[in-house]
């Protein structure tokens, strides 16, 4: 059980940095440098990571019998800049 835990905290570590790198990396370099391959590849990454981040939730989920809010919650914070960090410090650890 603890490895599916510390699964989902990587892959939220990894989703959260590769939407920033998306947000404030690749998406200046294509609409101000014109560069698409940019957004391509982080972009394809991303979304990756955003699939394996969704499934483990729904791993967790059900292993640790999170209520429905906090599960929802911690998919919410994937759409926010940061909010896999903070979904890590206040669901992901304390977690038992």
């Amino acid at each position: 059980m603890k490895y599916s835990l510390n699964s989902l905290r990587i892959i939220a570590f990894l989703e959260g940095v590769s939407f920033l790198v998306l947000l404030g990396i690749a998406m200046p370099l294509k609409y101000y440098y014109d560069q698409q391959d940019a957004v391509k590849i982080v972009g394809m990454a991303h979304g990756l990571l955003f699939v394996l981040y969704t499934i483990n939730l729904l791993i967790v989920h059900l292993m640790f019998k999170w209520s429905i809010l906090q599960t929802i919650g911690a998919f919410i914070a994937s759409f926010i800049p940061f909010g896999t960090f903070y979904a890590d410090k206040k669901w992901f650890r304390t977690s038992k």
